[in-house]
């Protein structure tokens, strides 16, 4: 079985590389979706010894990612609900993640603060939260132009809270991405 994965505007492994992802590391992607985008990808790049975390609001979604890797037989990936705008509603324990990844993602959250501040508590000193997201439409596809990521607001929350932004970046000719460090 052939699966869409979304490579056609973001291509997973330019990510990956920002983060110099590795065999062995715990990754979450927030927001996975129902293709794991980058869930199936990261899978493959930190091996039987890393983790991979699908975390998503819709159980439909997780059920969709669960069978998959089920099918594909690929065992490092653990699905996980959650609310990311509710503090304390994300199930990884603390300090045990080296990289966030939210890929079209925040435009959807009324504030990035809640969201932020709860993947912040479960990244390990020096991990790295990624941000990719629209900076503009492609056609119909995106949001609105109200509810694009404002990334100043994420570089505000970057600098009151011990983070730097790593890397700014263009992810594609409509996205934008950042790549957050975690300097404590």
């Amino acid at each position: 079985m052939s699966y869409h994965s979304g490579n056609q505007l973001i291509d997973p492994a330019l990510l990956f590389e920002k983060v110099h992802l590795h065999e062995g590391m715990h990754v979450a992607d927030f927001g996975c979706g129902r293709t794991g985008h980058v869930v199936f990808p990261a899978s493959l790049v930190v091996g039987v010894k890393g983790i991979v975390y699908a975390v998503d609001i819709l159980k439909d979604v997780l059920e969709n990612v669960r069978k998959r890797a089920m099918l594909e037989a690929i065992h490092n990936i653990e699905t996980v609900w959650a609310d990311l705008e509710k503090s304390g509603g994300i199930a990884i324990p603390h300090k045990t993640l080296d990289v966030g990844f939210f890929v079209n993602v925040l435009y959807h959250m009324n504030s990035y603060d809640t969201t932020l501040n709860e993947v912040a508590s479960i990244l390990r000193d020096k991990g790295r939260i990624v941000v990719v997201d629209w900076e503009r439409r492609l056609s119909t596809i995106g949001p609105s132009e109200d509810s694009m990521v404002r990334f100043d607001d994420i570089a505000s929350w970057t600098m009151n809270n011990n983070f730097v932004v790593q890397e700014d970046f263009k992810a594609s000719p409509y996205h934008r991405g950042l790549v957050l460090f975690k300097a404590e």
